[in-house]
């Protein structure tokens, strides 16, 4: 098993960063990992996500929602064509700070018979989810800003 684990602290409330984490169709325009974001975030749901080019070549995968606690945790599972090559579980967890600030904690737990040989793709990922976290700080912080601001 691989494990990838980044943090970020958001300047926001749980609350408002779970808003634009869901907010799936917006995905496109401020997420830097992913293209796309197709469905919805139900626990039992199939959602389909594209992956920018660069970041796994514009491929697309469809893992299943396995757990939603708006405002704490989103959490889904997906696979390499079938379970066992290269699965992955992703996850991000919301932490309240004091402040009215959020503590992101974005991971995903690799495993399958094809770790050793995706070194390249998982250095990617962590530099993905990087990228993720400081779009989703700016969405959310760009938000925030429009709605005090109207």
């Amino acid at each position: 098993m691989k494990t990838i684990t980044t943090t970020h602290e958001i300047d926001a409330t749980p609350e408002q960063v779970w808003d634009v984490l869901i907010d799936f169709p917006s995905h496109e325009r401020w997420n830097p990992f992913f293209s796309s974001v197709d469905g919805e975030a139900v626990v039992g749901q199939s959602i389909t996500i594209t992956a920018r080019k660069g970041e796994g070549d514009g491929m697309s995968f469809s893992p299943t929602v396995l757990e939603v606690e708006p405002g704490k945790i989103l959490r889904w599972k997906g696979k390499l064509f079938i379970a066992g090559i290269f699965d992955g579980e992703h996850i991000f967890r919301l932490e309240a700070l004091d402040g009215g600030r959020t503590m992101l904690h974005h991971s995903e737990n690799f495993s399958g018979i094809l770790i050793p040989l995706m070194g390249k793709v998982l250095a990617d990922t962590e530099r993905g989810f990087a990228a993720f976290n400081v779009g989703l700080a700016n969405e959310v912080a760009a938000r925030n800003t429009s709605t005090n601001s109207a």
